[in-house]
């Protein structure tokens, strides 16, 4: 598979909650950049680290937290950004906004994961603190 390949497999397996491919295809010495300033973010290392607090953020928004679109996929190198759509509801409070994930891919694993919003603020106040 090529690095936009990897990236649209990783997409549809965190659509669909695909764990045995994502497993697959995320190292597990993965780094993760959560953006902003609530409970999941800052630097995450280690899939060990990362599968739980995706689990957890999962378990905040009751579920509904999902990457809702996923538009145009776009390589340089290692890296692959993909712009995404993401949204959520939590006890009420409604999260929907434009993103951005950038990948890095190395050995046919993604290694590095940097995630973006076109709205933190909003973002922060869904996670909360």
């Amino acid at each position: 598979m090529n690095h936009i390949d990897i990236a649209k497999t990783y997409i549809k397996a965190a659509q669909t909650g695909d764990q045995a491919t994502l497993g697959a295809i995320i190292s597990p010495d993965v780094i993760w950049h959560q953006p902003g300033n609530n409970q999941f973010s800052g630097t995450h290392r280690g899939i060990a680290n990362v599968g739980p607090m995706l689990g957890k953020m999962m378990e905040v928004s009751k579920g509904t937290f999902a990457i809702t679109r996923a538009d145009y996929y776009m390589a340089n190198g290692n890296w692959v950004a993909i712009a995404i759509e993401f949204a959520g509801d939590r006890d009420g409070i409604k999260l929907k906004q434009p993103g951005v994930d950038l990948i890095r891919i190395e050995g046919g694993k993604i290694v590095e994961v940097r995630l973006f919003s076109s709205d933190q603020a909003q973002e922060d106040v869904f996670w909360g603190e």
